[in-house]
């Protein structure tokens, strides 16, 4: 058990739901490039209210696109974590809490493999 919260969560739940969003993130890549892409959108406009100036504001703009595209890449992760999440507790109340990780690593293997097969023939192309 985790002592630093005050509710518990066991640590196998936790590599379980991290497993699954790591294979979701592998196999859905199209959608995890969509939501790089609405997310990166979402930071530049939100971003603009920001400046009063046209002037400052074309002025920062390469340094704060490159920011938030990065910002964009590391948030991209919070909805395949949830997705993970949900997997991990399908998985638990079918198969059993020992099964969880298990299942977890072989998606990994099976969506990097299908990830690997999908970047090769888009080089074919």
């Amino acid at each position: 058990m985790l002592d630093l919260l005050p509710f518990s969560i066991e640590r196998a739940s936790i590599a379980g739901a991290c497993l699954w969003a790591f294979a979701l993130y592998l196999g859905f890549a199209s959608l995890r490039e969509w939501v790089t892409e609405m997310l990166d959108r979402w930071f530049n406009f939100a971003e603009r209210w920001m400046y009063t100036s046209a002037k400052e504001f074309e002025r920062t703009r390469a340094a704060r696109e490159s920011q938030n595209a990065f910002y964009a890449s590391v948030t991209s992760i919070v909805p395949f974590l949830i997705a993970g999440v949900l997997c991990n507790i399908g998985v638990e109340y079918g198969l059993g809490r020992s099964w969880a990780v298990s299942v977890g690593i072989l998606a990994c293997f099976a969506c990097g493999i299908y990830d690997l097969g999908r970047r090769s023939t888009a080089a074919d192309d």
